[in-house]
């Protein structure tokens, strides 16, 4: 579950729906929601750090929604059809150690790759611009400077013999009508 979701305690009863169940017992929990947003809203942090460009988002961490496509649940990858069913208790573990076993190894790969990944990729991106900055777009703007002669050749073309024959053109056709009729 991510952060910023509700924070409700979920309970889960692992029992067949054929077993007799005692009001009195309390059901086991197996999992904890994360702390509401008010509790990680409540660290101090300086004025600074609230403004700055580089505090991680901890509750929006997909704000451009680039990983929908790997929104998975139990029931997009395991479906039982009506006429062939296990018990119930297979099913409702069957779906608690999916969950868990999904978030857990993530979080496990996460711990091995999320940091190397993220030094080489801040490596990767400053030196590709540093390299555009230094080295593209000073290029980019010479041969701008350079051929100034041909975009004012170019701007004279088309004002000159492109814009007055396709106003021309624009001009009859604009006449035409189409009327469309059923038979």
């Amino acid at each position: 579950m991510m952060k910023g979701e509700d924070s409700e305690e979920f309970e889960i009863n692992l029992r067949d729906s054929s077993d007799s169940f005692d009001n009195d017992e309390e059901p086991q929990r197996l999992w904890k929601a994360p702390p509401a947003l008010e509790d990680e809203e409540n660290i101090h942090t300086s004025t600074l750090v609230e403004i700055s460009d580089t505090k991680p988002l901890l509750n929006v961490r997909d704000p451009r929604a680039i990983n929908d496509c790997l929104k998975v649940t139990f029931e997009d990858v395991i479906a039982e059809p009506v006429t062939v069913r296990s018990g119930d208790r297979v099913w409702i573990w069957s779906n608690a150690l999916f969950e868990v076993s999904r978030v857990w190894i993530y979080r496990i790969i996460t711990v091995l790759l999320a940091i190397p990944m993220s030094i080489i990729s801040g490596i990767l991106f400053s030196v590709l611009s540093c390299f555009h900055i230094w080295m593209v777009a000073p290029c980019i703007q010479c041969m701008f400077i350079g051929t100034r002669w041909l975009q004012s050749l170019w701007n004279i073309v088309m004002d000159i013999i492109m814009r007055p024959l396709f106003t021309s053109a624009g001009r009859c056709c604009g006449g035409f009508s189409i009327h469309l009729a059923k038979e």
